[in-house]
Protein backbone atom coordinates (compact mmCIF):
# COMPACT_ATOMS: atom_id res chain seq x y z
CA UNK A 1 0.00 0.00 0.00
CA UNK A 2 2.82 2.38 1.10
CA UNK A 3 4.36 1.60 -2.11
CA UNK A 4 1.50 2.27 -4.38
CA UNK A 5 0.85 6.22 -2.97
CA UNK A 6 4.42 6.18 -3.20
CA UNK A 7 4.67 5.75 -6.72
CA UNK A 8 1.18 7.71 -7.57
CA UNK A 9 3.04 10.62 -5.95
CA UNK A 10 6.32 10.17 -7.90
CA UNK A 11 4.21 10.46 -11.26
CA UNK A 12 2.84 14.28 -9.92
CA UNK A 13 6.11 14.82 -9.05
CA UNK A 14 7.75 16.51 -12.13
CA UNK A 15 4.85 18.24 -13.15
CA UNK A 16 4.05 19.91 -10.09
CA UNK A 17 7.86 21.27 -10.24
CA UNK A 18 7.16 22.26 -13.76
CA UNK A 19 4.17 23.92 -12.84
CA UNK A 20 6.09 25.83 -9.27
CA UNK A 21 8.93 26.78 -11.88
CA UNK A 22 6.50 28.13 -14.57
CA UNK A 23 4.28 29.94 -11.53
CA UNK A 24 7.57 31.58 -10.36
CA UNK A 25 8.99 32.36 -13.93
CA UNK A 26 5.91 33.88 -15.13
CA UNK A 27 6.02 36.03 -11.69
CA UNK A 28 9.56 37.40 -12.10
CA UNK A 29 8.22 38.40 -15.90
CA UNK A 30 5.31 40.45 -14.52
CA UNK A 31 7.95 42.25 -11.80
CA UNK A 32 10.86 44.95 -12.57
CA UNK A 33 12.68 46.66 -10.15
CA UNK A 34 13.68 50.63 -10.39
CA UNK A 35 17.00 50.93 -8.52
CA UNK A 36 18.46 53.72 -6.52
CA UNK A 37 18.87 56.77 -8.68
CA UNK A 38 17.28 55.42 -11.59
CA UNK A 39 13.47 56.14 -12.89
CA UNK A 40 11.20 53.85 -15.30
CA UNK A 41 8.99 54.81 -18.04
CA UNK A 42 6.70 52.02 -19.29
CA UNK A 43 5.92 51.28 -23.32
CA UNK A 44 2.56 50.01 -22.96
CA UNK A 45 1.68 48.37 -26.47
CA UNK A 46 -2.09 48.13 -25.52
CA UNK A 47 -2.47 52.20 -24.45
CA UNK A 48 -0.30 52.33 -27.60
CA UNK A 49 3.10 53.96 -26.44
CA UNK A 50 5.44 55.58 -23.80
CA UNK A 51 2.71 56.08 -20.50
CA UNK A 52 2.97 59.47 -18.95
CA UNK A 53 3.76 57.93 -15.23
CA UNK A 54 7.23 57.71 -14.10
CA UNK A 55 7.67 54.64 -11.62
CA UNK A 56 10.35 55.70 -8.76
CA UNK A 57 12.65 52.78 -7.24
CA UNK A 58 10.89 49.95 -5.72
CA UNK A 59 9.28 46.67 -7.42
CA UNK A 60 6.72 47.33 -10.16
CA UNK A 61 3.94 45.06 -12.04
CA UNK A 62 3.87 44.97 -15.90
CA UNK A 63 2.07 42.60 -17.87
CA UNK A 64 4.62 40.50 -20.21
CA UNK A 65 4.82 40.97 -23.68
CA UNK A 66 2.66 44.11 -23.33
CA UNK A 67 4.58 46.16 -21.10
CA UNK A 68 8.06 46.83 -21.26
CA UNK A 69 10.28 49.23 -18.91
CA UNK A 70 12.18 52.07 -20.03
CA UNK A 71 14.79 52.83 -16.85
CA UNK A 72 16.60 55.71 -17.30
CA UNK A 73 19.65 57.05 -15.16
CA UNK A 74 19.03 60.09 -13.25
CA UNK A 75 22.26 60.90 -11.17
CA UNK A 76 24.69 63.34 -11.59
CA UNK A 77 27.28 62.62 -14.19
CA UNK A 78 30.41 64.34 -15.91
CA UNK A 79 31.45 65.08 -19.14
CA UNK A 80 34.27 67.23 -20.84
CA UNK A 81 33.78 69.18 -23.76
CA UNK A 82 36.28 70.80 -25.86
CA UNK A 83 36.19 73.54 -28.87
CA UNK A 84 38.41 75.67 -31.04
CA UNK A 85 37.43 78.64 -31.57
CA UNK A 86 38.12 82.83 -31.87
CA UNK A 87 38.35 85.69 -29.49
CA UNK A 88 37.44 89.46 -30.14
CA UNK A 89 41.25 89.87 -31.77
CA UNK A 90 41.02 86.85 -33.55
CA UNK A 91 43.38 84.79 -31.84
CA UNK A 92 42.41 80.95 -31.79
CA UNK A 93 41.65 79.71 -28.25
CA UNK A 94 41.15 76.46 -26.67
CA UNK A 95 38.42 76.11 -24.14
CA UNK A 96 37.53 72.49 -22.09
CA UNK A 97 34.64 73.08 -20.40
CA UNK A 98 33.50 69.91 -17.60
CA UNK A 99 29.98 69.56 -17.13
CA UNK A 100 27.60 68.39 -14.52
CA UNK A 101 24.63 67.63 -15.64
CA UNK A 102 21.01 65.36 -15.29
CA UNK A 103 18.12 64.69 -17.35
CA UNK A 104 14.68 66.66 -15.84
CA UNK A 105 12.74 63.91 -14.25
CA UNK A 106 9.21 65.67 -15.29
CA UNK A 107 10.67 64.88 -19.00
CA UNK A 108 11.77 61.66 -19.54
CA UNK A 109 9.00 60.65 -21.88
CA UNK A 110 9.82 63.88 -23.81
CA UNK A 111 13.29 62.66 -23.52
CA UNK A 112 13.39 59.28 -24.07
CA UNK A 113 11.06 60.29 -27.74
CA UNK A 114 13.68 62.74 -28.94
CA UNK A 115 16.97 61.70 -28.07
CA UNK A 116 16.71 58.65 -26.67
CA UNK A 117 19.79 57.37 -23.85
CA UNK A 118 22.16 59.02 -25.70
CA UNK A 119 20.64 62.83 -24.90
CA UNK A 120 23.64 63.92 -23.44
CA UNK A 121 26.11 62.97 -26.44
CA UNK A 122 23.44 64.09 -28.73
CA UNK A 123 22.75 67.63 -27.34
CA UNK A 124 25.43 69.18 -25.07
CA UNK A 125 28.49 68.83 -27.75
CA UNK A 126 26.29 70.62 -29.87
CA UNK A 127 24.88 73.53 -27.73
CA UNK A 128 28.21 74.02 -25.88
CA UNK A 129 30.01 74.54 -29.07
CA UNK A 130 27.17 76.95 -29.78
CA UNK A 131 27.74 78.82 -26.90
CA UNK A 132 31.62 78.62 -25.96
CA UNK A 133 31.41 80.35 -29.74
CA UNK A 134 29.25 83.53 -28.82
CA UNK A 135 30.40 84.04 -25.36
CA UNK A 136 34.70 83.99 -26.56
CA UNK A 137 33.88 86.33 -29.14
CA UNK A 138 32.73 89.16 -26.90
CA UNK A 139 36.20 88.95 -25.30
CA UNK A 140 39.71 89.75 -26.48
CA UNK A 141 42.56 86.99 -25.43
CA UNK A 142 44.11 88.89 -22.83
CA UNK A 143 40.47 89.42 -20.89
CA UNK A 144 39.37 86.14 -21.14
CA UNK A 145 42.79 85.60 -18.77
CA UNK A 146 42.55 88.50 -16.42
CA UNK A 147 38.53 88.18 -16.63
CA UNK A 148 38.11 84.36 -16.72
CA UNK A 149 35.65 84.25 -13.82
CA UNK A 150 33.08 87.18 -15.73
CA UNK A 151 33.57 84.56 -19.04
CA UNK A 152 33.25 81.67 -17.07
CA UNK A 153 29.49 83.38 -15.22
CA UNK A 154 28.47 84.25 -18.99
CA UNK A 155 29.26 80.72 -20.38
CA UNK A 156 27.46 79.01 -17.53
CA UNK A 157 24.12 81.54 -17.99
CA UNK A 158 23.71 80.84 -21.20
CA UNK A 159 24.28 77.10 -21.48
CA UNK A 160 22.04 76.61 -18.34
CA UNK A 161 19.22 78.62 -20.30
CA UNK A 162 19.83 76.51 -23.56
CA UNK A 163 20.36 73.27 -21.50
CA UNK A 164 17.07 73.91 -20.37
CA UNK A 165 14.99 74.13 -23.74
CA UNK A 166 15.83 70.56 -23.90
CA UNK A 167 15.47 69.40 -20.14
CA UNK A 168 18.61 68.90 -19.39
CA UNK A 169 20.11 70.46 -16.11
CA UNK A 170 23.44 71.69 -15.44
CA UNK A 171 24.68 71.77 -12.17
CA UNK A 172 27.89 73.19 -12.30
CA UNK A 173 29.91 74.90 -15.19
CA UNK A 174 33.42 75.10 -15.29
CA UNK A 175 36.44 76.45 -17.64
CA UNK A 176 39.21 73.77 -16.50
CA UNK A 177 41.64 74.94 -19.12
CA UNK A 178 42.39 77.47 -21.82
CA UNK A 179 45.05 77.07 -24.24
CA UNK A 180 46.08 79.70 -26.97
CA UNK A 181 48.36 79.62 -29.82
CA UNK A 182 51.89 79.60 -29.78
CA UNK A 183 52.45 82.57 -31.55
CA UNK A 184 50.23 84.58 -29.55
CA UNK A 185 52.19 83.01 -26.57
CA UNK A 186 55.42 83.41 -27.59
CA UNK A 187 53.98 87.02 -28.45
CA UNK A 188 52.87 87.00 -24.53
CA UNK A 189 56.42 86.30 -22.95
CA UNK A 190 58.42 88.45 -24.70
CA UNK A 191 55.93 91.13 -23.88
CA UNK A 192 56.23 90.02 -20.05
CA UNK A 193 60.37 90.12 -20.97
CA UNK A 194 60.05 94.32 -22.28
CA UNK A 195 58.21 94.83 -19.98
CA UNK A 196 60.13 93.42 -17.23
CA UNK A 197 63.22 95.41 -18.61
CA UNK A 198 61.33 98.64 -18.65
CA UNK A 199 60.89 97.85 -14.83
CA UNK A 200 64.53 97.79 -14.49
CA UNK A 201 65.35 100.65 -16.35
CA UNK A 202 62.93 102.58 -14.61
CA UNK A 203 64.48 101.51 -11.61
CA UNK A 204 68.12 102.22 -12.40
CA UNK A 205 67.06 105.64 -13.13
CA UNK A 206 64.89 106.39 -10.09
CA UNK A 207 67.61 105.15 -8.26
CA UNK A 208 70.70 107.15 -10.31
CA UNK A 209 67.96 110.74 -9.62
CA UNK A 210 67.87 110.04 -5.86
CA UNK A 211 71.49 109.36 -5.65
CA UNK A 212 72.05 112.88 -7.52
CA UNK A 213 69.38 114.36 -5.08
CA UNK A 214 71.51 113.08 -2.53
CA UNK A 215 74.94 114.51 -3.14
CA UNK A 216 73.12 118.05 -3.99
CA UNK A 217 71.47 117.74 -0.51
CA UNK A 218 74.85 116.90 0.96
CA UNK A 219 76.97 119.38 -1.06
CA UNK A 220 74.22 122.33 0.24
CA UNK A 221 74.96 120.52 3.58
CA UNK A 222 79.35 121.16 3.39
CA UNK A 223 78.66 124.49 2.22
CA UNK A 224 76.40 125.40 5.01
CA UNK A 225 78.29 124.45 7.28
CA UNK A 226 81.46 125.52 5.92
CA UNK A 227 79.51 128.90 6.11
CA UNK A 228 78.84 128.95 9.91
CA UNK A 229 82.71 127.51 10.65
CA UNK A 230 83.85 131.20 8.72
CA UNK A 231 81.35 133.34 10.21
CA UNK A 232 82.64 131.63 13.86
CA UNK A 233 86.26 132.26 12.99
CA UNK A 234 85.56 135.80 11.83
CA UNK A 235 83.75 136.60 15.01
CA UNK A 236 86.41 135.56 16.95
CA UNK A 237 88.74 132.77 18.26
CA UNK A 238 86.82 130.23 20.69
CA UNK A 239 85.77 128.14 17.73
CA UNK A 240 89.35 127.70 16.58
CA UNK A 241 90.11 127.00 20.08
CA UNK A 242 87.49 124.86 20.58
CA UNK A 243 88.34 123.21 17.37
CA UNK A 244 91.88 122.85 18.62
CA UNK A 245 91.03 120.61 21.82
CA UNK A 246 89.02 118.22 20.28
CA UNK A 247 92.02 118.06 17.32
CA UNK A 248 93.79 117.23 20.69
CA UNK A 249 91.76 114.57 22.20
CA UNK A 250 92.07 112.48 18.62
CA UNK A 251 95.78 112.65 18.86
CA UNK A 252 95.60 111.78 22.76
CA UNK A 253 93.10 109.00 22.37
CA UNK A 254 95.20 107.47 19.24
CA UNK A 255 98.30 107.33 20.78
CA UNK A 256 97.09 106.02 23.77
CA UNK A 257 96.16 102.97 22.17
CA UNK A 258 99.64 102.69 20.55
CA UNK A 259 101.53 99.81 21.85
CA UNK A 260 104.87 101.94 20.91
CA UNK A 261 104.22 105.34 22.91
CA UNK A 262 105.08 105.90 26.19
CA UNK A 263 104.31 108.88 28.98
CA UNK A 264 107.07 110.57 30.60
CA UNK A 265 106.36 112.96 33.69
CA UNK A 266 106.98 116.30 32.56
CA UNK A 267 109.56 118.07 34.70
CA UNK A 268 109.40 115.17 36.83
CA UNK A 269 112.26 112.25 37.58
CA UNK A 270 112.99 110.24 34.35
CA UNK A 271 113.36 107.33 36.95
CA UNK A 272 109.84 107.49 38.26
CA UNK A 273 111.03 108.15 42.02
CA UNK A 274 112.97 104.66 42.31
CA UNK A 275 114.42 104.68 45.70
CA UNK A 276 118.14 105.64 46.22
CA UNK A 277 120.92 102.94 46.89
Amino acid sequence: FFYYHLERMSRFRIPLAIGIGGGITALNSCLFTVDGGERALLFDRLRGGVQDSIRGEGTHFLIPFFQQPIVYDIRTSARSISTVTGSKDLQTVKVTLRLLYEPEVANLKHIYQKYGFRYAEIVLPNITNEILKSVVAQFDAGELITQREKVSSEITRQLVKRAGEFFIKLPDVSITHLEFSDDYMKAVEQKQVAQQYAERQKFLVEKATQEKEAEVILAAGETEAAKLINEGMTAGSEFLEFRKIEAAKVIARTMSRSRNVSYLPGGGNVLLNLPNQ
